[in-house]
């Protein structure tokens, strides 16, 4: 279940960087970077748990 959730972070994490890309407005292109920035501190933390990992929890919050 756990890699269900890490393959559905990373598809929204591929939309948004498609609607960063080619967002219609400069507003839609940050908010598109700013999701980007909270998936990959979600997923950190998801990879963090799958590899019994706690030190990536840190880099996770550093990164937040």
């Amino acid at each position: 279940m756990y890699y269900a959730v890490t393959i559905a972070i990373l598809v929204t994490m591929g939309l948004a960087l498609i609607r960063a890309i080619r967002g219609p407005s400069v507003y839609d292109r940050v908010l598109a970077v700013n999701m980007i920035g909270t998936k990959t501190v979600l997923l950190l933390s998801i990879i963090a748990f799958l590899y019994g990992r706690p030190d990536f929890l840190d880099l996770a919050l550093a990164y937040a």
